[in-house]
Order: C-alpha cells, then structure tokens, then sequence
C-alpha cells in the first residue's frame, strides 16, 4: 500500500500536485499511491486535491480549519494502522507524549501529523512519527517536502521528499536568523 502525505497546503495546491507526479514515479515497482494522507491546515485543499489526482484523500483539519477538539482519523494498513491529526491539540511543538497517548488509545503503530511545518521522521518510544513538513510554507529552511509512506504485512517504510531534490536545482538554503536573533543571543556583548 502506498501513501502519499502532505500536510499545511494552506490554500496553495501547485507543489502538492508537482510533487505527487514526480513521487508517484518513485513507488515500488511502478505501483500507483493509493491513497492521500492530509494532515490538515486548510482540509477544504483536500476535495481539491482528490478531484485533481483523481486519487482518494483521507484528511483532518487542523487549527486554520478552526478546529480547536482533537480531530483525528486511523487509517488501517496491511503493517498496522496509522493515526492521522493535525497535531495542535497534542501540543507537536512542545513533545510528542500526548500523540504517543493518542496513538496508543486507539492501538495505531504510527502518527501522521503537520502543525509545525518541519518533516519528522522517527522512533518515539516505539511509535512511528511521520511529519511531511510543508509544500507551501515550509519552516525548516528548504523548498517544502512531502512524505511517501509503503506498508506491507512485513515493514513500514517511509521517504521524506523534498521539492528542491525535483525543482529548483540552484535554490538556496535560507538562513534562520538574523541581526536581531544574534542580538538577542549575545547580548552579553554590549
């Protein structure tokens, strides 16, 4: 089973569809994505998106949707089922308990989640963190990246892509900081 992810589209659907060609190219043996994971912030993208790929998209909102309760849905796989949320509710930028507790309370071995616009991938106590980052505004620095997701009854395996690996060759990794941020950190020098 193949899963295309993405997350935080926010009304901007050019890269999602890029992305989704150029990824769909990359499955194992030619196979077609089954499905679309959105993990929210701005789930109205997601009627869009399915009508566009012609694939369907299973999808949460997020805190742009006004969604201030916990939204979430567990998408079963042959590897096991996964959680998809936005991750607000669960506090993503402070830790990943409460979407370990959330993950746990409904039996899933994995999470999908967005909120912070930055690509996770990684072991969490045993669980599965899956965070596609952003197309549209990415906060790590780079050009905006997706994830592809393959499960079979054996494994789980997971891609982080990023636009910049397919588009735009010559850009630049922009900087996270500036004169106020060193300021701010040295201000021990004035």
């Amino acid at each position: 089973m193949n899963i295309f992810v993405t997350s935080d589209t926010h009304g901007h659907l050019e890269k999602t569809y890029d992305m989704f060609e150029k990824v769909s190219q990359l499955t194992a043996d030619g196979e077609k994505i089954d499905t679309i994971i959105h993990c929210g912030d701005y789930q109205r993208d997601a009627g869009s998106i399915e009508g566009y790929l012609a694939t369907p998209v299973i999808s949460v909102k997020g805190n742009c949707d006004g969604q201030r309760d916990r939204d979430f849905k567990v998408v079963e796989t042959p590897w096991g089922n996964i959680l998809v949320t936005h991750g607000h509710v669960e506090i993503v930028d402070l830790d990943y308990d409460r979407l370990s507790y959330l993950a746990e309370e409904n039996q899933c071995k994995a999470v999908c989640f967005g909120h912070t616009h930055i690509p996770v991938y990684e072991d969490y106590h045993g669980l599965t963190l899956i965070n596609p980052g952003s197309l549209t505004s990415p906060r790590d620095g780079t050009s905006g990246s997706c994830a592809l997701i393959t499960a079979t009854e054996d494994q789980l395996q997971v891609a982080i892509y990023y636009y910049s690996n397919f588009f735009d060759k010559d850009e630049k990794k922009k900087s996270h900081g500036g004169f106020l941020r060193g300021m701010i950190n040295y201000s021990d020098r004035f």
